[in-house]
């Protein structure tokens, strides 16, 4: 699954270096300009005199004082700019709380109301679900994510330790779809099968994680569930402010008030709120870009290539999940099967599950099973009756009874589905518009390859905070959200990039490696994955999360990932140990609906209490 930065760490990161510049300058809307306000200038000094609203609403006069050499010389001629707007203040710095409203409440979003909140901003998270419950599936940190949650809050990265289930410690890579012998065995990734026809070639390759992580002394790869990592979010917030989120009136649209004035901000029971900045963090069918960028929400074209500006990737997913003992278990991470036009993924997610994600290139709109994601329901199905497990393994015809193994222990009416469409990077529109700003999934929705959907939203929480917090005045936050996207849009813009590249190379670049002892791989793209092995082997994999992991603000942990992962392998195994005799006894569970659809029938229960809009 990560076959991405393949082409492109190598070259596109070291152009990217010497184009940053370029690019960022050339299509960054340029900084607003403060204006003076009640300012004498007499000779090399100059006295400024303003008003300013307190934070409990009465007036309050600041008056400010520069001379030469004291407190700051003008020099060659130059005037000083003095603000007009409201001071801001953090916990050592006067002046009143920055106020921001944030659209969506999903991980981005409450990453970036805590990140916020510890800064003293004061922070309201508007999310369109009725109430937070215990549903939806996991999701991968990386080891930069993980650096990033240290760094906001050492409470916060303890508790989602406590959550974890480590992949990069174990195998992970790209195993053989049609060699590999259906025992789940561990064999190496050596090319001895070359000259040794009883050599084992189920590995392919594998993924250098662990040694970088090793690299920058990081916490290693994993898996947290969402509703764990939801919790904590949401527990850690309300420490600091309990009203932080208002459930079931999400932003459906909003009024740059313009320079110093903020933004209005409509909600979708009528009401309005008042802030100094709205950060639209509302996922992938954005109500804030939507209007920023013109978009109508979820209108799609003719064709479904085209739906609120994201562009229909070209394949559909179905994914699932089981408990299963196989012989590998606790000795893999995740594992990307190659085949011919298409690839299958299983990755374990602790307590003895598996998840796993079989990827095709279908047209949009070939809908077989319900989508966990969109909120879809049971009769959704294009044909209800029909075993959606049988008609995947129908695709993977001839492929390696591991495959099937997996497939066979999975429920059928568990199995969803969905289309896939991400974003081209903006480097021709900012993220940022007056007092408004997108992050995360709302910019910029990428393809699931790399796994750093969740990463890159939880980067630009902390960058965007951090932004914000060295903005002095409230005259000065378009400049600094114009700034926040000047930080973010090159190294995004190339994750996005790769992550689609994974993919594109997958299906219609690679095949089943070609080997002289059977006829499995005889295209002219089997001998190009068979010649691509040690390159990718020996360099761009290694490049590739090298630089995904290069963001790291905590700088090295010592030796703290190596006690975490020691503590944790042993809970994971008496966890997993568990659920194999609990379902030896009972069997397997299906799935109940997905996170979305209940979100979807609270939202009506609230609406229909108050009125929909």
């Amino acid at each position: 699954m990560k076959l991405s930065l393949a082409f492109a760490c190598l070259g596109v990161a070291a152009v990217a270096l010497d184009a940053s510049c370029v690019i960022v300058s050339a299509f960054a809307p340029p900084s607003t300009v403060s204006s003076l306000s009640r300012t004498e200038i007499i000779g090399n000094s100059f006295t400024a005199v303003r008003a300013t609203e307190a934070v409990n609403g009465d007036a309050a006069a600041a008056t400010t004082t520069s001379t030469n050499g004291a407190t700051g010389e003008i020099t060659n001629g130059a005037s000083a700019a003095v603000s007009t707007g409201d001071l801001l203040g953090l916990p050592a710095r006067p002046g009143r709380p920055l106020k921001v409203a944030i659209a969506g409440g999903g991980v981005g979003g409450l990453t970036a109301a805590l990140c916020m909140l510890k800064k003293g901003f004061d922070v309201t998270v508007y999310e369109k679900t009725a109430a937070f419950a215990r549903f939806g599936g996991p999701i991968q940190f990386a080891s930069n994510a993980l650096s990033v949650l240290k760094e906001i809050d050492e409470s916060l990265f303890t508790r989602v330790m406590d959550k974890f289930t480590f992949t990069g410690t174990r195998a992970c890579g790209i195993k053989d779809g049609l060699r590999a012998d259906g025992s789940f065995r561990m064999t190496d990734d050596s090319l001895d099968y070359l000259w040794n026809a009883d050599a084992p070639a189920d590995w392919f390759v594998k993924f250098p994680l662990k040694e970088c992580a090793d690299l920058y002394g990081l916490p290693y790869t994993g898996v947290v569930d969402r509703p764990d990592l939801q919790e904590i979010l949401i527990d850690e917030c309300q420490k600091l402010k309990p009203d932080f989120i208002r459930n079931g009136n999400p932003v459906v649209s909003y009024d740059d008030l313009g320079e110093n004035m903020g933004v209005k901000v409509q909600l979708a029971d009528g009401t309005t709120a008042d802030a100094d900045v709205l950060v639209g963090s509302d996922g992938i069918w954005s109500a804030v870009r939507a209007q920023m960028y013109g978009e109508e929400i979820k209108k799609s074209s003719a064709d479904l290539k085209k739906r609120q500006g994201c562009t229909y990737s070209g394949y559909t997913v179905f994914a699932g999940e089981t408990v299963l003992n196989t012989q590998d278990y606790f000795e893999t991470g995740y594992k990307v099967y190659i085949g011919p036009q298409r690839y299958f993924v299983t990755s374990d997610v602790g307590d003895g599950r598996i998840q796993w994600y079989a990827f095709f290139a279908l047209p949009p709109g070939t809908k077989k099973a319900p989508s966990g994601w969109g909120g879809s329901t049971r009769d959704d199905q294009a044909d209800p009756e029909e075993n959606l497990v049988d008609y995947i393994k129908s695709l993977h015809e001839g492929w390696s009874d591991e495959v099937m193994t997996v497939l066979d222990a999975t429920p059928p009416d568990s199995v969803e589905q969905r289309d896939l469409y991400d974003r081209s990077p903006e480097f021709f529109r900012s993220w940022a518009d007056g007092n408004v700003v997108l992050m995360g999934d709302a910019v910029h929705p990428m393809m699931p390859n790399l796994g750093q959907g969740g990463c890159q939203a939880i980067e630009d929480a902390y960058v965007l905070t951090e932004t914000l917090a060295a903005t002095k005045s409230t005259d000065k936050v378009p400049r600094s959200l114009q700034e926040f996207y000047r930080k973010r849009i090159i190294r995004v813009s190339i994750v996005q990039f790769l992550s689609r590249l994974a993919s594109d190379l997958i299906i219609n670049a690679f095949d089943t490696p070609w080997s002289p002892h059977d006829d499995l791989g005889k295209s002219w793209k089997s001998y190009l994955t068979f010649f691509w092995k040690p390159v990718l082997q020996l360099a761009i994999f290694p490049a590739q999360f090298a630089y995904l992991y290069s963001y790291y603000p905590t700088g090295s942990m010592g030796d703290l990932p190596a006690a975490l992962e020691s503590k944790w392998k042993q809970q994971h195994q008496k966890s997993a140990e568990e659920a194999f005799e609990r379902v030896t006894k009972e069997g397997q569970k299906s799935a109940g609906p997905s996170f979305f659809k209940k979100a979807e029938i609270a939202l009506e229960e609230q609406f229909s209490k108050v009125g929909a809009p």
